[in-house]
């Protein structure tokens, strides 16, 4: 097993969400699922969470790869998997979700502890002109930081 497990990130969501609160959940995971996140094959970049007409959080559209030295018993690699919460974060998720625009959408898996844990935002999309004006801030940022170097290295 990999001694620091890498963390998986979602790096379309910071360009595609304005997120808002955030909630670390469990996720009921198999053991062959749990050695492969571990390992760092798994993908979280389309997948969102709905809550389900028994009340309970399910994340769609992960994908965890299957575990190479796995037998028969192997994992789905795109199954509905649930995610373990407070009741109370639930019922915050819930209200959110019921709200015009707003998704839950999964921002970082990591392993802690030996458990696998999500990083899960409440988002709401972002509109064309923000993201031009969020790609507009960068590059101004970059071009400010190159000249501060540049100018640096000339009175060295």
């Amino acid at each position: 097993m990999a001694k620091n497990a890498p963390e998986i990130r979602n790096r379309k969501a910071a360009h595609d969400y304005i997120v808002g609160d955030t909630f670390e959940a469990g996720i009921v995971l198999r053991g062959t699922e749990v050695k492969s996140v571990k390992l760092g094959h798994a993908q979280i970049n389309e997948a969102f969470v709905r809550i389900d007409k028994r009340g309970r959080p399910v994340l769609f559209n992960a994908q965890i790869d299957e575990y190479a030295f796995g037998n028969y018993a192997n994992h789905d690699t795109k199954q509905e998997r649930f995610l373990l919460l407070h009741s109370r974060e639930i019922r915050h998720i819930r209200s959110a979700l019921e709200q015009e625009g707003f998704s839950a959408i999964p921002l970082k898996m990591y392993v802690t502890h030996g458990l696998v844990k999500l990083l899960l935002g409440l988002c709401k999309g972002k509109k064309l002109y923000d993201k031009r004006h969020d790609l507009r801030q960068r590059t101004e940022l970059r071009e400010a930081e190159r000249y501060l170097a540049q100018r640096y290295r000339s009175h060295d």
